[in-house]
C-alpha cells in the first residue's frame, strides 16, 4: 500500500494523463494530422500499403514502446504520424481490395465519442442512449428489410462472423429444442443421426466455424449445389432437403447469401425461402456485404425475398462504409430473440425491474461489455440521411459494372464472371501465359499480386476460380475512378512482364 506522500504523487500524474486542457491541445493536433492524411490520400499522394515484413513492423512497435516523452504534448503528433505513416490506407481511391470500406470520415467522429467516454453495453442503465441508438437503427433496417415494426427483433454485434454465429446458434435452439441446456447429444431416447447445416457452396467460412463453436461440427456443414451462375440453385436444394429428412435427418438451417464473397453472386432468396418453408427449415441469410443495397432503387430487387428469412446479418462496416464493427443481426419472428442465450446474472439484471430485460443487450449477444458500436452509423444517418447509402451503393456496384467491361475491352485481361456488385473477379493472361497449365497461371496471379500490393501503388486480393488462382477486386472507396481502373490494367501488365522476366512465377 502507498504512503500518504507516494498516494499525492500517483494522484498528480494521474490528473495530468486526465487532464480536459491537455485532451482538448492533443484532439486539435489529431483533427489536422488526420485531414492532412486524408487529403493526401485523396490525391493519391500516399502509398496504398504500407509494406513492411512483420517482424520489422513489431521490431519498430515495441521500440516506441520505450520511448515515453518528459513532453507528452510534444510527443503526441509523433505518435500518431506513426501510425498513420505505418498503416494501410483505404481512403486511397487505389485501395480495391478486401470488403473493408473506405468510411466515412465524420463517422469516426462519431465513433469517437463513444469510445472516449466508454459508453458501453450489456444493461440499459449503463448504456441508455447508446441502447437507444441501436433500437432506433434496428428499426430502421428491419424496415428496410420490408418487416412491420414491433413485428421483428435485431441487434448490434462485433462483425458478420459473430453474427453469423449468434443467428445460427439460435436457429439451433429453435430447431433442437433443450440443446441449449443438455447440449446437441442431450435428452432420453434413442440416439439419432448428428443435426446439419445447409450452406451455399461458396458461403463464408464464418458459418462453418460457427457449426463448430454450436456443437454440431465442420463436417456437418453440407454445401448446397450452386448453378452456373455461382448462386444457390433452389431445386437441387428441394431435392437435397427431400432425401436428408426423408432418412430421419435433423436440418438445423438453411444459410443463403446476398451475396458470396468470391464473385459477390446474390442467392434467390425468395425461391430459396419457398424450398425451406415447405421443409420447415429455419433460412438464414448472411447479407453482409449486400444488405445496403435494400437502400437502392436499382439494385434492391437483388435482396428480392430476404423478408422471408428467419434470421438476416447485415454489416454496417462494408457498404454502409462505417468504421468497424458494426453488424447487424435480425430475427423476423421477435419472439426468438431470447431463444439465444438463456441464462441468469443476478449483479447484471434487476429483478427489481424485469422490464428492462426488453432493452439489456446482454439479453441477446454473446458479449457482456459492448461498445456502443453504432454510434458512427446513427451521428452519420442524422447528419446526411439514408440518400448517402444509397449513393453508396449505386456508385460503387457500378464502377463493378465499368470495370468488367474495361476488362472485357482487352485481350490480356479475362473476367471470370459478370459481376451483380462491386466484387470483379478476373486473370491477366499475358500472351506467355494463354497456354500455361492451370497451376502455372494461378501462380502468376498471386505472385503478381504479391508484387502489386508490396508496390504500394494498388491494393487488391487473390482468390480461386475453378480451383485456380485468380484475381479479385472489390470496389469500395466511392473516389475511385474509371482512371484509376485503368491505371490498375496498366500496373498489372507492367508488372507481369517484370515477373514474366524473373525466374519466377
Amino acid at each position: 500500500m502507498l504512503d500518504e506522500a507516494a498516494l499525492k504523487i500517483a494522484q498528480q500524474r494521474l490528473l495530468a494523463v486526465y487532464d480536459p486542457q491537455r485532451f482538448r491541445a492533443a484532439a486539435e493536433q489529431w483533427g489536422e494530422l488526420l485531414a492532412t492524411h486524408l487529403e493526401r490520400d485523396q490525391q493519391r499522394e500516399t502509398r496504398v500499403l504500407n509494406w513492411a515484413e512483420p517482424a520489422a513492423n513489431i521490431a519498430e512497435a515495441e521500440r516506441w514502446l520505450d520511448g515515453v516523452s518528459t513532453n507528452p504534448a510534444a510527443h503526441f503528433p509523433d505518435i500518431v504520424r506513426q501510425m498513420l505513416d505505418r498503416g494501410h490506407n483505404l481512403h486511397h481511391p487505389r485501395y480495391i481490395g478486401h470488403q473493408v470500406p473506405a468510411p466515412v470520415p465524420i463517422a469516426g467522429l462519431f465513433d469517437a465519442v463513444g469510445s472516449v467516454t466508454n459508453q458501453v453495453m450489456a444493461i440499459y442503465e449503463m448504456g441508455p442512449w447508446a441502447t437507444a441508438v441501436e433500437r432506433a437503427l434496428v428499426n430502421r433496417l428491419g424496415e428496410q428489410i420490408g418487416w412491420q415494426r414491433d413485428s421483428f427483433a435485431g441487434l448490434v454485434t462485433h462483425g458478420g462472423s459473430l453474427g453469423n454465429l449468434t443467428g445460427l446458434l439460435t436457429a439451433r435452439n429453435v430447431a433442437l429444442g433443450g440443446s441449449w441446456e443438455e447440449g446437441v447429444a442431450g435428452g432420453a431416447g434413442v440416439p439419432r443421426r448428428a443435426p446439419v447445416i445447409i450452406v451455399q457452396g461458396d458461403a463464408h467460412y464464418s458459418v462453418a466455424r460457427a457449426a463448430g463453436v454450436i456443437g454440431l461440427g465442420t463436417k456437418q456443414v453440407l454445401r448446397a449445389a450452386l448453378d452456373e451462375r455461382r448462386k444457390l440453385d433452389p431445386q437441387k436444394l428441394d431435392e437435397q432437403l427431400t432425401e436428408l429428412i426423408a432418412q430421419g435427418q435433423r436440418v438445423v438451417a438453411v444459410s443463403a447469401c446476398a451475396c458470396a464473397t468470391p464473385i459477390g453472386a446474390f442467392d434467390p432468396l425468395r425461391d430459396v425461402a419457398a424450398v425451406c418453408r415447405t421443409h420447415g427449415v429455419w433460412m438464414h441469410v448472411d447479407a453482409a456485404h449486400g444488405g445496403a443495397a435494400l437502400f437502392s432503387r436499382r439494385y434492391r430487387h437483388l435482396l428480392d425475398g430476404v423478408d422471408q428469412a428467419d434470421s438476416v446479418v447485415w454489416d454496417a462496416h462494408k457498404m454502409m462504409f462505417m468504421p468497424a464493427l458494426c453488424a447487424f443481426v435480425f430475427y423476423r419472428d421477435k419472439r426468438h430473440r431470447f431463444e439465444t442465450f438463456r441464462q441468469e446474472a443476478p449483479y447484471l439484471f434487476d429483478p427489481s425491474a424485469p422490464g428492462m430485460a426488453e432493452y439489456d443487450s446482454g439479453m441477446l449477444t454473446l458479449e457482456c461489455t459492448k461498445r456502443a458500436a453504432a454510434y458512427g452509423l446513427w451521428g452519420t444517418w442524422s447528419l446526411f440521411g439514408q440518400q448517402l447509402f444509397e449513393d453508396l451503393v449505386d456508385v460503387t456496384f457500378d464502377l463493378g459494372r465499368v470495370f468488367y467491361e474495361k476488362l472485357l475491352a482487352t485481350e490480356d485481361f479475362v473476367p471470370l464472371h459478370e459481376p451483380e456488385c462491386n466484387i470483379v473477379a478476373f486473370r491477366h493472361v499475358p500472351a506467355a501465359m494463354k497456354s500455361a497449365p492451370p497451376e502455372t497461371l494461378g501462380a502468376f496471379q498471386r505472385e503478381l499480386r504479391r508484387r502489386l500490393i508490396e508496390s504500394g501503388r494498388f491494393y487488391i486480393v487473390q482468390t480461386n476460380h475453378g480451383g485456380v488462382g485468380a484475381l479479385r477486386v472489390t470496389i469500395i472507396n466511392p473516389l475511385t475512378t474509371a482512371d484509376d481502373l485503368d491505371e490498375l490494367l496498366v500496373t498489372l501488365r507492367e508488372l507481369g512482364v517484370e515477373l514474366l522476366k524473373s525466374d519466377r512465377p
